[in-house]
């Protein structure tokens, strides 16, 4: 039996751990590359208290934002980091890989802030908010929400994001680029309208418009929910019969917003006065913009409002928050001396 020659042996042994390292760099390579089926705009992963690398791995393999879950476990284990990962929400962007998205979660460096922005609020008030969470300075997310490039791209007619900025809890990283700031409030905004009204798409965007504006006038009236459908006949009733709104809360918006001076506790008969397009005591119709971005109850309203004849309104129980709605200006003088007699 001829022998066999040591260093072909030994060559051939080389060869095939070479191939076999090749292969598992392969492997690893297209493992550890970015999951397709990671959304465009990222997405939000949340990791929970307790949770191992196991449940982490395999909560990021269902999400569909890595590829293996058992190579993120091989790379955790190899770099000794499986009880490192830090609890909370990131964004993952959709060019991260395995690697990387270990690397997020270990460091926690991409912790994303939680923001409330309460129902009602001004896009100056947002701002505000955006900026002392560090998400984005204030005069940068004003400036996204005025862009007409950006405004005809997310389908706003107005001059600016007002109205369109729905109120919601949001997770932004911090340092976060206006514009997609600004744009994932008003895609919720927009998927909250076709829950409401599925065939909003069909709606002349002018109509539209007009609705998001009275809604974001209800939404500075109401204070029991149940009475904004009654609202928002109210003011439809009054367009209707050319009447002017007078709503208090379009002065309040010109002191605050226009005037930059504090919230009124009580408006004066010469707030009432005050020159501006947006203050219906002294205007026809509609203000030109929304005075602030209404939440479902609101923007519900001004799409579904009540049938009624009513005309007026006033506030009968400060405490509750219940008005009283009357249909002539005689009804409506009774209620108001009487209701503010008793205040």
């Amino acid at each position: 039996m001829k022998a066999r020659n040591p260093i072909r042996v030994v060559l051939g042994a080389v060869l095939l751990l070479v191939a076999i390292g090749f292969a598992v760099l392969w492997v690893a390579q297209t493992l550890n590359d970015p999951a397709e089926t990671i959304p465009a705009d990222g997405a939000v992963f949340t990791v929970e208290k307790g949770e191992n690398v196991n449940a982490i791995s395999s909560h990021l393999a269902e999400q569909g934002l890595i590829r293996s879950p058992l190579f993120l476990k091989l790379l955790s284990y190899i770099r000794g980091s499986q009880g490192s990962f830090q609890v909370g929400s990131y964004l993952v962007e959709p060019d991260t890989t395995t690697w990387g998205i270990h690397d997020l979660l270990v460091s926690g460096r991409e912790l994303l802030v939680r923001v409330t922005i309460p129902e009602g609020w001004s896009l100056s008030r947002i701002a505000e908010r955006l900026q002392k969470k560090e998400i984005v300075a204030a005069d940068e997310f004003i400036s996204a929400a005025t862009n007409r490039e950006l405004l005809d791209r997310l389908n706003i007619p107005g001059r600016s994001a007002e109205g369109f900025l729905f109120p919601d809890t949001y997770l932004f990283p911090r340092s976060f680029p206006a514009e997609r700031v600004v744009g994932a409030m008003v895609d919720t905004f927009f998927d909250t309208l076709a829950s409401l009204y599925p065939d909003y798409a069909g709606m002349d965007p002018a109509d539209l418009y007009r609705k998001v504006v009275l809604a974001s006038i209800i939404e500075r009236e109401y204070r029991a929910s149940d009475e904004a459908p009654l609202m928002a006949s109210v003011f439809y009733n009054r367009l209707e019969a050319n009447m002017r709104l007078q709503s208090c809360a379009t002065v309040a918006y010109v002191i605050t917003e226009k005037l930059g001076l504090p919230y009124p506790t009580s408006l004066t008969y010469a707030d009432l006065e005050l020159p501006s397009a947006y203050n219906t005591y002294l205007n026809a119709g509609l203000p030109p913009g929304p005075i602030s971005n209404p939440g479902v109850t609101a923007l519900d309203a001004a799409l579904h409002p009540a049938e009624t004849d009513y005309l007026f309104f006033v506030l009968k129980d400060p405490d509750a928050g219940r008005h009283e709605f009357t249909r002539s200006f005689g009804e409506h003088l009774v209620a108001k001396n009487l209701y503010l007699k008793k205040s």
